[in-house]
């Protein structure tokens, strides 16, 4: 199982979300049956690593960031994810104009999992710098998508 987090410059909320799964995958001993990724719905960000607010969160919560470079996405993470969770309304739009018309029902917001709470958004810590917020936000959603996840592994 492939999955794929993005936001818009792929500094910040995604390879958080990126870290924090992988580490979920990890502890749940599924290392090889759930790969795990990040990429932007921007370029604008292409290179650099994560957003030095965001790094300071992660490092504070024991994640790694290495090898988290941001990237946008292509038309070959469409293909290779099974799920494309994404931050905002703003991506969910983005994702969906580009994405392969057999690849759009691939996409879900990050809250989706959460009755009542499907529309919700994961602001954008570049602009609010409440980084610990979006890492909050990021804890309440994974674990859920990976009960989600796990299930479909069965």
């Amino acid at each position: 199982m492939n999955v794929l987090f993005v936001c818009l410059g792929n500094i910040c909320r995604s390879p958080m979300a990126e870290a924090m799964f992988k580490q979920m995958v990890d502890d749940a001993g599924l290392n090889g049956k759930i790969n795990v990724d990040s990429a932007g719905t921007s370029n604008e960000e292409e290179g650099n690593g994560p957003h030095p607010g965001a790094a300071k969160t992660m490092h504070a919560h024991g994640l790694s960031t290495d090898g988290l470079i941001s990237r946008p996405i292509t038309r070959q993470d469409f293909e290779w994810a099974d799920y494309i969770i994404c931050m905002d309304n703003m991506n969910k739009y983005n994702l969906q104009r580009i994405a392969p018309a057999q690849d759009r029902d691939k996409v879900h917001l990050a809250y989706e999992v959460i009755p009542g709470k499907e529309d919700q958004e994961i602001p954008d810590p570049w602009y609010t710098h409440r980084f610990e917020d979006t890492y909050n936000s990021l804890n309440e959603t994974l674990p859920l998508w990976l009960d989600k996840i796990t299930k479909e592994l069965s």
